[in-house]
């Protein structure tokens, strides 16, 4: 039994970044025609192309593909959703989790609906500043609900790798609407999500 890998990508789009990486890998000091870099142009090609899939993603449209009337009014948490970014100033990544929570007001959604935004805007050139305001932003709009909290803690290479060269540092930004910006509402979103209540 052979192994066979079915992906798709853009035919045009993967063409003309396998010249742009061709270039790059010249420019280096690398020769692209030794053995080990003969198909890195295109395996790079098509990797940006999947690492940049959130543009032609429309997180409106996930969540209402699954919305559902519903009465329940307390606070729904989904913590520790796995990202996957490149950071716009250096292309290197930055990873880390997102924390959400929502107070449904006539609607809820399908739990994994969240974590498909977070990949809609992660899987961009981004700021994680940025990308915790589009995903409060498409949750707010969208379900309308009676409140939003979004936390991303994030490593980011463009630090570790370069530049400061700081391995530890994770930065951590934070995004509230309605009840969330009440404190008592934010503190026990913020507890929750520091619990291992699992």
């Amino acid at each position: 039994m052979g192994y066979e890998k079915k992906e798709t990508y853009d035919a045009k789009k993967t063409t003309e970044l396998k010249k742009a990486y061709k270039k790059v890998i010249t420019q280096i000091g690398e020769n692209p025609k030794r053995e080990g870099l003969l198909k890195t142009p295109e395996r790079a090609a098509k990797a940006m192309q999947f690492l940049n899939q959130g543009y032609g993603m429309d997180a409106e449209k996930i969540l209402r593909s699954a919305m559902f009337k519903e009465d329940y009014d307390k606070m729904v948490i989904i913590k520790d959703i796995e990202l996957y970014s490149l950071c716009e100033h250096h292309l290197l990544p930055f990873y880390g989790k997102a924390h959400i929570a929502y107070i449904p007001d006539g609607y809820i959604v399908g739990l994994s609906k969240i974590p498909r935004v977070v990949d809609v805007f992660s899987r961009r050139l981004q700021v994680q500043e940025r990308l915790t305001d589009q995903i409060l932003n498409a949750i707010d709009s969208t379900l309308n609900p009676l409140g939003v909290a979004v936390v991303i803690e994030a490593s980011h290479l463009c630090m570790m790798m370069r530049g400061v060269q700081k391995q530890n540092s994770v930065t951590t930004t934070s995004a509230f609407t309605g009840q969330f910006e009440k404190i008592e509402t934010r503190n026990e979103f913020l507890k929750l999500i520091g619990s291992h209540l699992h």
